[in-house]
């Protein structure tokens, strides 16, 4: 894993150590993604420099530096990430093009090589791994610019002056003299929607994120308006392929295709040069990935889970419990609100960009941890969007079947019994109920049920249920709300179903713009490298193919991920409540970052500062303060907050 930065000077006569020097600083803001080594390319005629910060993993030879020059010396590449089919491709290219003089044994030269052979969008094709690269090609005077087809890992660009900027992440361009750090009040709109900024957009104006499984070619002396993303794994089309030609084989056949698919997406992913482990929390996406690597290991792997004092958001104990019965060497760590305190003051630094995941904490915390022990973790990450695990799958489907039927004087009183009730209350209601019918947080559950039942479709509902703001427009000041995906028509249409329409949304914005944006930021910021066979691309493609019914069946989320899983683990491990990586924001905003929180959304400073509606925003905090509405929206507001002191924006 890496960093990587570079920029084209437009009609500017920088000589070499200029451009070198402009590069150099860029990739020192990148040390924490790649601590071992650095290295610049640059050419004065053509005004183009890029940069890399080295996290050696393959090949922790100098053969394995970057930048890195094919053996024509046509193509230069920057790199961030893993092909993990390198090997394979390997020997294709043998097979293909007879002897090959390789340097070292890095996916890095696998890559160049790739390309002088079978040509740029080809070779992307074949790889299989996380990446975002940029490569320079030295005979057509192109840069292409590409990211995996995830979005694993992150890749910014945009035009600021006479200058073309690129990197890994936002406080590499922010070093280069053409900068301007103008905020764009309709991401910031977003940003009160989502709590993330989806992709293509940025904080800032002028600067785009390279949307997943995308390409962009840049000639310096081109049209740059006529530059636009090029998707090479168009994720609706496949799924819309796949939806007429659902498996149809029995549920032992389909069980066992997974299992083969899975094994062999955990062993390419524990090709390493240091050590690796995984990260463990207990439930069914995580003990699958710890259980298939323990069992391809002569050894036993290193696990990690974190845990916390408040009951509703602990995982640990189950995580223990699966450690022990897989025979891993087992490291977990409990989280306490000094943690959260300690961490807090360094999110806008890793982030970059507003981001108010309140999980990003535990994962940082989580990766500071992992680090200690291993370089390489493998995580459970997209077990939920391939498999159908998220709670609002099922509340979504059930939603938009009864929401037909009842008539909208029923929802509308309806609703208001339920928002009625504190979510503190409804919490101590379902705490009397048996064990094995409480439902985590179900507070804030309900009080999200109460604000759906009075929508009409899918998409509405959708828009709900992934919405912090429902309305940020109310809330951001002078803005208007872009046009997004969660505005699409177009892909309810192709996906009737609920739950899979829901998932493809997911997979397009919830996963690649704050899920995998969570996990690369947190564990980067401490050099550690995660990878997750769940989003193996051959993986994603088969969950595409999978009827509906071996997703979920009865009250079975995720249902043929567990048959894989009970071969290697007894059922009642899993047997719980999905409770997800939360954390306890709500008590401890109450509590010991009360003082923290008023300083940053004091009503004074809002009103100076004319982002926020400030009387909405003190509203809400006060409801929070009486128990009377959950943490989200005030997370939201106070994770911009702090990125603004971090920054200085105006």
């Amino acid at each position: 894993m890496c960093g990587i930065s570079g920029f084209i000077q437009y009609n500017t006569n920088l000589n070499r150590i200029s451009l070198e020097n402009i590069i150099g600083k860029m990739i020192q803001t990148l040390i924490h993604r790649g601590p071992d080594d650095e290295g610049v390319w640059a050419d004065e005629k053509l005004g183009i420099a890029l940069g890399h910060r080295r996290l050696s993993i393959i090949d922790l030879s100098e053969q394995g530096r970057q930048p890195m020059i094919s053996a024509t010396g046509r193509y230069v590449i920057v790199f961030n990430g893993e092909i993990y089919n390198f090997r394979s491709l390997k020997k294709e290219l043998e097979f293909s093009a007879g002897a090959v003089d390789w340097q070292g044994h890095s996916d890095t030269e696998v890559m160049l090589a790739a390309f002088e052979t079978w040509g740029f969008e080809k070779s992307l094709e074949r790889f299989n791994g996380m990446f975002a690269f940029a490569l320079w090609d030295r005979q057509d005077k192109i840069l292409y610019l590409a990211r995996d087809r995830f979005g694993k890992k992150p890749l910014y660009y945009g035009w600021m002056g006479k200058s073309f900027l690129f990197g890994s992440e936002l406080k590499a361009l922010i070093c280069h003299p053409d900068f301007e750090n103008k905020i764009n009040r309709g991401a910031l709109t977003l940003y009160a929607r989502f709590g993330y900024i989806p992709s293509p957009y940025s904080i800032f104006e002028g600067i785009e994120k390279l949307p997943q499984a995308s390409f962009l070619a840049i000639k310096p002396n081109g049209d740059r308006n006529k530059v636009a993303p090029v998707c090479y794994w168009p994720l609706p089309d496949i799924a819309g392929e796949y939806a007429t030609e659902k498996f149809k084989l029995s549920d032992d056949v389909l069980t066992e295709n997974l299992e083969t698919l899975l094994l062999d997406a955990v062993k390419i992913r524990m090709e390493s040069d240091v050590p690796l482990g995984a990260f463990l929390s207990g439930g069914i996406d995580s003990s699958t990935v710890a259980a298939l690597m323990q069992a391809q290991s002569a050894k036993k792997i290193k696990t990690f889970s974190i845990g916390f004092h408040e009951d509703a958001y602990n995982e640990a104990d189950f995580a223990k419990k699966v450690a022990m019965h897989l025979g891993t060497e087992h490291t977990e760590l409990y989280v306490t609100s000094s943690h959260a305190l300690s961490v807090i003051p360094k999110i806008p630094e890793y982030y970059d960009e507003p981001f108010s995941d309140p999980s990003q904490i535990p994962t940082y915390l989580i990766s500071e941890m992992t680090k200690k022990y291993v370089t390489v973790a493998l995580s459970g990450d997209g077990g939920d969007e391939l498999f159908a695990g998220y709670n609002r799958y099922f509340w979504g489907e059930k939603l938009c079947n009864q929401l037909k039927i009842l008539p909208i004087s029923l929802r509308t009183k309806l609703s208001k019994v339920l928002l009625f009730i504190r979510p503190s209350y409804w919490d101590k209601l379902f705490a009397l109920l048996p064990v094995k019918n409480n439902i985590a947080l179900i507070g804030q559950k309900i009080h999200k049920l109460g604000n759906i039942l009075l929508l009409n479709d899918r998409v509405e509902i959708y828009r709900r249920l992934i919405s912090m703001w429902d309305k940020p427009e109310d809330i951001v000041l002078n803005s208007s709300e872009p046009e997004t995906l969660i505005w699409s028509k177009g892909i309810s249409e192709r996906f009737p179903e609920p739950i899979e329409y829901m998932q493809i949304m997911d997979m397009l914005i919830y996963l690649p713009d704050d899920i995998l944006v969570k996990v690369d930021r947190a564990s980067m910021a401490v050099s550690l490298e995660i990878r997750a066979p769940l989003l193996d691309y051959r993986v994603a493609e088969f969950s595409l193919k999978l009827p509906l019914n071996v997703k979920i069946r009865g009250d079975k989320c995720k249902w043929l991920l567990r048959k894989v899983l009970c071969k290697y683990i007894p059922e009642q491990f899993i047997e719980r409540p999905k409770m997800g990586f939360g954390v306890p924001i709500d008590i401890w905003l109450c509590g010991p970052l009360r003082d923290w929180a008023e300083s940053l959304i004091n009503e004074k400073r809002l009103k100076q500062e004319g982002h926020f509606n400030a009387d909405a925003i003190r509203q809400r905090w006060q409801m929070h303060l009486n128990g009377m509405h959950s943490h989200n929206q005030i997370w939201n507001i106070l994770m911009f907050q702090a990125w603004l002191d971090k920054y200085k924006v105006a």
